[in-house]
């Protein structure tokens, strides 16, 4: 056990100084992009941060991970496709193990922790003192994330 624990922290350390080392500083933006884009969109609809309402609110869980997914899954896959690459490329095989922990540490948490930042810094400032919120629509007649009105 001790062996599968010290390759597996070894190979994953080597990533940072590798080659394809570029894609661990873009695919976290790449999910960054869509974690802000689709935060921004739950703060003009009035929609609670999407960790939150995933972690507390069992109705909508489904709905709210399929929502997420959609944005992020294509990141994801091209995590894990990249890795497989990598991994083929220096180790001559593959741990599929290692390509789903890098990917979900590369997409799904910053998409993750992103979203409800984008959200929370986004309704924050709709709602700061002074600001006029009469230019804003209400949130009924915004889009949701399939584009149809609330």
């Amino acid at each position: 056990m001790d062996d599968i624990w010290n390759r597996f922290t070894t190979e994953m350390l080597a990533r940072v100084s590798g080659p394809m080392k570029f894609r661990l500083l873009l695919q976290p933006v790449m999910a960054a992009f869509f974690a802000i884009r689709d935060g921004l969109r739950d703060a003009r609809t009035g929609r609670r941060p999407y960790f939150w309402k995933i972690a507390t609110d069992s109705t909508v869980r489904k709905q709210a991970a399929e929502e997420g997914w959609k944005s992020v899954g294509k990141v994801f896959i091209l995590a894990v496709v990249l890795d497989v690459v990598y991994q083929l490329w220096v180790l001559h095989t593959v741990y599929p193990f290692q390509a789903f922990i890098v990917a979900l540490i590369l997409a799904i948490v910053p998409y993750l922790i992103l979203r409800g930042i984008a959200n929370r810094v986004a309704r924050r400032e709709l709602h700061r003192p002074g600001r006029s919120t009469s230019s804003h629509l209400p949130p009924d007649s915004l889009p949701d994330a399939t584009g149809h009105r609330q």
